[in-house]
């Protein structure tokens, strides 16, 4: 149940990303033809009003045609209500209204978890440290520790619980390059020793792996009304600033941080074990991937809304259209682009997969 709820909220996700633009266009009389989820080949569809609703093959995203893309559409031209007959600001709207939409949708997420789930009041430790994700080729993995496992004891000694057992690992880890650390894991209810080496980077130990404290997140019931969307608020501007922060990084250290990119392999391995964990994870991973979606869409990149934001606005700079032979250049080029690295992603992390690399090992 929780890979087929982690599919289910990034399928809800894409829906209310197209959505937006959908819904944009209608509001504003704009002639609509399609609105797809995935990419290919229909598996089911249905026409209602003039309007195509489908769900296709490759399940990586969703699009909302207009007859302005059809070659053989029976609408003229010159009809007003074609989307490139319509004034700058209006096209402007229904791009943005996808991002919009993916943002709107996360504050309400976490609006919910106030009210559903409540307030965080603090956090209950459990002993050890949680190792929730491992990056491959560095020493975490090369030493066998996998995403999931809990570190039980360092060099013999029990390591505790809570922020001081993930300080007391991680200046361990800082102060032993090229040094043996003996841990003591758990890992599927089994105790397992483990040797890792970490890797000098900068004269400091680095062993590849995100480490958080084990253990629970406490709530309590809201103090009136106001209460989750305050916490909402503070919450969005946080994950939004920390999501605006991690592509930036990205950007500017590609070669550093290239490896920590996720696909959707690795986003629904990640919401399936938070929905198994329950309580308010699951609405924060919805508002993060929602967010995430929002601020990636918004990059200027062919064929995401940023990029026909950035060709709207050189329409508008240039004061005419412009060459469609350069348009379909731009977004046949992010069309490759995207493609090619959805598929290296979804190898990538499948390779990755505790049950995947079971098997290569054997």
């Amino acid at each position: 149940m929780g890979v087929l709820t982690a599919l289910a909220i990034l399928a809800g996700l894409i829906v209310v990303h197209e959505a937006g633009h959908f819904l944009a266009a209608r509001w504003q009389g704009i002639r609509v033809s399609g609105f797809s989820i995935g990419f290919g080949p229909p598996l089911l569809q249905l026409r209602r009003d003039g309007v195509l609703y489908a769900l296709r093959l490759i399940p990586l995203g969703g699009f909302v045609s207009f007859p302005d893309d059809e070659e053989d559409s029976p609408v003229p031209a010159d009809d007003p209500d074609l989307l490139r007959n319509r004034p700058l600001p209006q096209r402007a709207l229904v791009i943005a209204a996808g991002v919009l939409a993916n943002f709107l949708l996360a504050w309400t997420v976490l609006v919910a978890q106030g009210v559903f789930v409540g307030i965080p009041d603090g956090f209950q430790s459990s002993p050890g440290v949680l190792v929730s994700s491992v990056q491959p080729a560095q020493a975490a993995a090369l030493g066998g520790l996998r995403g999931g496992d809990r570190i039980l004891g360092l060099q013999g000694a029990s390591l505790g619980g809570g922020q001081p057992a993930v300080g007391t690992l991680v200046e361990a880890i800082r102060t032993a390059p090229g040094q043996e650390l003996r841990l003591e894991i758990e890992r599927d209810g089994q105790r397992l020793p483990l040797v890792l080496t970490p890797q000098a980077m900068g004269g400091i130990g680095r062993i590849g792996a995100q480490l958080q404290p084990s253990g629970r997140e406490v709530y309590r019931r809201p103090r009136g009304p106001l209460e989750p969307i305050r916490e909402a608020n503070r919450d969005f501007r946080v994950l939004t600033a920390r999501t605006a922060e991690g592509f930036v990084s990205l950007a500017t250290h590609f070669g550093e941080t290239a490896s920590q990119v996720s696909g959707p392999v690795k986003i629904v391995a990640m919401g399936a074990s938070l929905a198994r964990e329950g309580g308010g994870s699951l609405f924060v991973f919805t508002a993060l991937i929602s967010i995430n979606l929002a601020v990636l869409n918004a990059l200027p990149l062919p064929l995401l809304d940023g990029g026909q934001f950035v060709l709207l606005l050189l329409e508008g700079l240039r004061g005419r259209p412009l060459p469609e032979r350069f348009q379909m250049a731009f977004l046949q080029s992010g069309f490759v682009f995207l493609v090619g690295l959805s598929v290296l992603l979804i190898v990538r992390d499948t390779s990755q997969l505790p049950a995947v690399q079971q098997l290569l090992s054997r």
